[in-house]
């Protein structure tokens, strides 16, 4: 949370600063800003050893006034917002071959290496004195798995927009379909992520056909209020 609006804000910073930019320099712009907001939130959760509520907290903060200078952008009126608001609502029309591509680098570059984390990702929701008790550097790892989560959610984010609902659900529905261990649910919510993104992108350019409902808001559509379902259902049930 706030990583992806705070790429958000470099790719709007890069629409704004320069003519026609390119494809590299707006990933680059995407990825700037992403970099700032997560050393606004590591620097806000520094005091409790980067726990996840102080995290949570920043990520939210950030994502508010991230979204708050997005807006002021277009209200501006430019004709380079419509770009801005075209990835608000995430969508892959704009997604080729050169997209496409990168995507599956990134994915082949960032995912194992979190495979050789999977002993940090099955202690760690343990808390805090288990995983001093077995000998896992608290700082240091969630230090690196929060750099990774947030380098592949800027990313995804450049190339199809804040599409963190996604993110949200897929983990729970790994978790409910019993892959308890890390590296286990980490895959199978990567796996159902891409099913949902699929899925939300087909349903988005057919109900409506000729028009096509933005994949983004399709996705909020439809997984927004499970969430909210998964989520009422209790600790008791995987939620």
């Amino acid at each position: 949370l706030g990583v992806s609006a705070g790429a958000g804000v470099g790719l709007s910073v890069v629409l704004l600063l320069l003519p026609a930019p390119t494809v590299a320099v707006m990933m680059g712009g995407s990825a700037a800003g992403a970099l700032v907001a997560l050393l606004g939130i590591l620097a806000f959760a520094l005091a409790t050893g980067f726990g996840p509520e102080r995290r949570l907290l920043g990520g939210i903060a950030l994502g508010a006034a991230s979204l708050a200078f997005i807006s002021a952008v277009l209200a501006s009126g430019d004709a380079r917002a419509f770009l801005l608001l075209g990835w608000m609502a995430g969508t892959t029309d704009r997604v080729g071959s050169v997209e496409a591509g990168a995507a599956v680098g990134i994915v082949l570059l960032l995912v194992p290496p979190l495979l050789l984390a999977s002993r940090w990702l099955d202690i760690l929701p343990l808390g805090s004195t288990m995983a001093r008790a077995l000998g896992v550097p608290l700082l240091a790892s969630r230090l690196l798995l929060a750099l990774a989560a947030a380098l592949m959610t800027a990313c995804a984010a450049f190339i199809v927009g804040p599409l963190s609902l996604v993110g949200l659900i897929g983990p729970h529905l790994a978790r409910l379909s019993g892959f308890a261990r890390g590296a286990h649910q980490m895959l199978a919510a990567a796996l159902i992520g891409a099913g949902l993104m699929v899925l939300a992108d087909w349903l988005g350019r057919t109900l409506a056909f000729p028009y096509q409902i933005p994949v983004g808001l399709f996705a909020a559509l439809v997984g927004g209020p499970y969430l909210i379902w998964l989520l009422q259902r209790g600790p008791g049930t995987g939620a």
